[in-house]
C-alpha cells in the first residue's frame, strides 16, 4: 500500500492526498492552527478510516453468513489526549444494522469478529483508546 500526500502551499495548511488506487483526497486544519477549515482534518480521515474499516467487515460478515441486511451506518464518537500526542483515547463505534429478520446474536458476532481479527484500523488504534461498541438493528 502506498500514498502521497503534498502540501499546498504557503497560504494554508491544506494538503492533497494521493492514494496507490487512484484516488485523491483534501486535508485542511483547522483556522487556529493555520488552515482554512476547507477539508476534514487528519485525524478526522484515521476515525472515519477505522469506521469504514469496521463497517466493511460487518456488512461481509453478514453477508457471507446469508443476513438479509439492507443497510449499516457506524457512528464514531472519540475522545482524544488533552497533550501531544493527541491520540485518540476512547471510542465508541454504534453501529445500525437494517434488514429484515436480522439475528442480533449475528451482528454481534460480526462487530466482535471484526474488532477481535479483522479490521486493521481498529485494532491498530486499541492500542491506545479503549474501544467501546453498540448496536441496533431497524426492521425493514
Amino acid at each position: 500500500m502506498e500514498c502521497k500526500v503534498s502540501w499546498n502551499g504557503p497560504s494554508g495548511m491544506s494538503f492533497l492526498a494521493q492514494t496507490g488506487s487512484g484516488h485523491l483526497v483534501i486535508m485542511d486544519g483547522a483556522p487556529e492552527g493555520g488552515g482554512n477549515n476547507l477539508a476534514p482534518r487528519p485525524m478526522e480521515m484515521v476515525l472515519l478510516g477505522t469506521g469504514g474499516c469496521t463497517a466493511y467487515d460487518v456488512v461481509l460478515i453478514l453477508k457471507k453468513g446469508r443476513a438479509d441486511i439492507r443497510g449499516c451506518e457506524c457512528t464514531l464518537k472519540a475522545d482524544r489526549a488533552e497533550t501531544d500526542p493527541k491520540v485518540f483515547t476512547k471510542i465508541n463505534f454504534h453501529f445500525t444494522v437494517t434488514g429484515k429478520g436480522l439475528k442480533p446474536e449475528a451482528v454481534e458476532r460480526a462487530i466482535a469478529l471484526s474488532h477481535d481479527k479483522y479490521c486493521s484500523a481498529s485494532i491498530m488504534i486499541g492500542k491506545t483508546a479503549e474501544i467501546t461498541h453498540s448496536f441496533e438493528i431497524v426492521e425493514v
